[in-house]
This record gives C-alpha cells, structure tokens and sequence, in this order.
C-alpha cells in the first residue's frame, strides 16, 4: 500500500541541476531528502506529508504526529530505514 508520511522539514535549498525546490525532511529522527515544489511555501519547521518523494501537503503539528503513531503501528514506516545518499 502507498502512503503519505508526515515529517518535519529541517532544510531547505534549490536543487542546482534542475531549480526544484528540495528539502530534508525528518520522520521521527531519519532524515530524508525530498522535493518540495509542491509546497513552495513551506518553511523550516513546517509538517508535510511525503508520498514518493514528493511532499504533497502541510500539515499542523499534532495531525503529522498522530498519523506518524498510526503508521507505527501499523507497521507501515520500514520504507524509512533505507539509507540514502548525503544531500547537499
């Protein structure tokens, strides 16, 4: 099944090749880079939900943190753990 992971945006910069508005975006601690195009006005701190890559939506505070704890539970998070390469 496909989901979409709420995490905490922790950096942002423009992606030098293409000009995509990337971040790194932290699920609870694993950090992952993602691209932010489609929250352009997202800010460090802010929630998003992530879907392939993607973030896709803002999201407050309390609702990433309780869906995070659903997915948790579920166990629907190992995707998380594959490592990837440093950002910039």
């Amino acid at each position: 099944m496909c989901l979409g992971v709420p995490g905490q945006v922790t950096k942002i910069w423009e992606h030098e090749q293409t000009g995509l508005l990337m971040g790194k975006v932290s699920f609870s601690g694993i950090g992952k880079d993602v691209c932010l195009s489609c929250v352009p006005d997202v800010e460090i701190g802010d929630y998003v939900v992530v879907h392939v890559g993607f973030a896709i939506s803002k999201v407050d505070e309390d609702e990433a943190k309780q869906v995070f704890e659903y997915l948790e539970a579920m166990d629907e998070l190992a995707e998380l753990e594959i490592a990837q390469p440093e950002s910039p």
